[in-house]
């Protein structure tokens, strides 16, 4: 069951993650919210990060403090 989170217009969003190489070559995973459940959805919030609200209403990761 991937993770979900509704803002707070109602919206529901399913985290996404995927590994990418950057030009240097070196690899970095990214996290990223959708609409829909697709390949590379995940089951939960990544350790060391958690779920906020930017000021628009999209959701997006950051790292704990």
């Amino acid at each position: 069951m991937p993770y979900t989170y509704t803002n707070s217009k109602g919206s529901t969003y399913v985290l996404h993650g995927k590994k990418t190489i950057l030009k240097g070559g070196r690899e970095q995973q990214i996290y990223y919210f959708g609409k829909e459940a697709k390949e590379g959805a995940l089951d939960e919030v990544p350790e060391g990060y958690q779920v906020s609200e930017s000021k628009n209403g999209l959701p997006v990761l950051k790292k704990q403090a």
